[in-house]
């Protein structure tokens, strides 16, 4: 089981990641995102930052599907991410070797192509 913080050291020791301001965790790598907190919306309620869940960027449509079927139990979606290759990832049901996995994937599914030999090199 992992949380906010393991999120915070895994991406940041991402090459060229950083973190920008938000009420929960927000990563991005050449300005764009890879790993954030899940903005929980409900109808009529304010927004809700939940740091138990991370929105994941997975590439395609492909992809998110396969995680989705595949583990439900640990990936989900709703309504706001539908057609968007973002998936939500209940942190509680990783862990650390999983969520590294998974976060270092969606790192190099948005970083430069200049920044890949990075990770490559570092052997992650």
């Amino acid at each position: 089981m992992v949380d906010a913080d393991d999120v915070r050291r895994v991406a940041l020791a991402l090459p060229h990641a950083v973190e920008i301001a938000s009420d929960g965790f927000d990563f991005r790598v050449a300005d764009k995102g890879f790993v954030w907190s899940y903005p929980e919306r409900r109808p009529g309620k304010p927004r809700v930052i939940r740091l138990d869940i991370a929105v994941l960027f997975v590439g395609d449509e492909a992809e998110k599907q396969a995680l989705l079927l595949g583990e439900p139990d640990v990936f989900f979606t709703t309504p706001g991410y539908d057609g968007l290759p973002l998936v939500l990832l209940r942190l509680a049901t990783v862990d650390l070797e999983r969520l590294s996995e998974l976060v270092t994937d969606a790192w190099r599914m948005r970083a430069p192509v200049a920044l890949l030999s990075d990770v490559e090199g570092a052997g992650k």
